[in-house]
């Protein structure tokens, strides 16, 4: 996080921006000990509205494997994701802290739509890397975000929790009560 500079923060979580690939930055935001990341010139209501993350606590590794096509444009990353389950004590610990390989769609310039695309449960497959290169490589770059659902791709394990979102312009609980 030393490469990114603070959008807002409160005490609640905050909203940065990173450098990242070449021009592409990386969009990190915060909120009730819950993590999202968005990458590339993205729309500016997804920044603002958008969240996708883990039903559990979780938090993000600090390494991206951004997937390059052959004229240097990244249209991939895969970022790590530590998902704090609830131990057999109510609370997490290392026995039921879960990981995931997060692939998300690199907005581009010309569509600025960025999104997860898949997920690979890094404990459950033993090459779970290769598997997550294999879905960016397949799914990236024609993934209709806010349109198609990402999806689970090899073996998913107890420690692979749910994953949530919400997009701009998606009615709330609260507003559907209302």
């Amino acid at each position: 996080m030393d490469r990114c500079k603070t959008v807002t923060s409160d005490d609640m979580g905050a909203v940065l921006t990173c450098t990242g690939y070449r021009s592409y930055q990386v969009h990190f935001s915060e909120g009730d000990l819950r993590q999202s990341v968005f990458y590339g010139p993205i729309r500016k209501d997804i920044l603002e509205q958008g969240f996708e993350s883990f039903e559990p606590f979780n938090r993000v590794n600090n390494r991206i494997e951004w997937r390059v096509d052959g004229t240097g444009k990244p249209y991939a990353a895969i970022l790590r994701w530590f998902i704090e389950n609830v131990g057999e004590n109510g609370v997490p610990d290392e026995k039921s802290l879960g990981q995931v390989l997060v692939i998300s769609r690199v907005a581009q310039p010309n569509d600025r739509m960025g999104c997860v695309v898949g997920y690979v449960d890094a404990l459950a497959n033993p090459q779970s890397n290769e598997l997550a290169r294999a879905v960016a490589d397949k799914y990236a770059t024609s993934f209709a975000c806010m349109e198609q659902e990402a999806l689970w791709h090899g073996r998913r394990g107890d420690k692979a929790a749910d994953a949530t979102h919400s997009w701009p312009g998606e009615e709330t609980e609260t507003e559907v009560e209302q």
